[in-house]
């Protein structure tokens, strides 16, 4: 099983962004999605969430309105569209996959990606 993240850099606030993570190792369309980011010396705090084929998203309320969180399951990749960003989205962001949840509590999800760093000047 692998989840390889990728689409982070360093952007000014303002600025738009979109995160993949390439899936492999598994049935991507058994599996829901999300998007956790940590902060330097902060949790793991759960950003987004999606269902099995994108029907259902869940959003942190820091985020709603700003991100996009979707899935292409032909490709078997996860997105995260990042509008608007602002200094305190700076944060590695991951990518993770379970059977049924796809809500904010990290220790249900069953595969965890390496992240990717993501830096917002202002």
């Amino acid at each position: 099983v692998q989840l390889q993240a990728s689409g982070g850099g360093l952007v000014q606030a303002g600025a738009s962004l979109r995160l993949s993570c390439a899936a492999s190792g598994f049935t991507f369309n058994e599996y829901t999605m999300a998007w956790f980011r940590q902060a330097p010396g902060k949790e793991r705090d759960f950003v987004a969430g999606i269902s099995w084929r994108g029907s259902g998203t869940v959003y942190a309320d820091s985020v709603k309105g700003r991100f996009t969180i979707s899935r292409d399951n032909a490709k078997n990749t996860l997105y995260l569209q990042l509008n608007s960003v602002k200094p305190e989205d700076t944060a590695v962001y991951y990518c993770a996959a379970d059977v049924v949840h796809y809500g904010p509590f990290s220790d249900k999800y069953k595969f965890w990606g390496q992240g990717t760093q993501v830096t917002v000047s202002s």
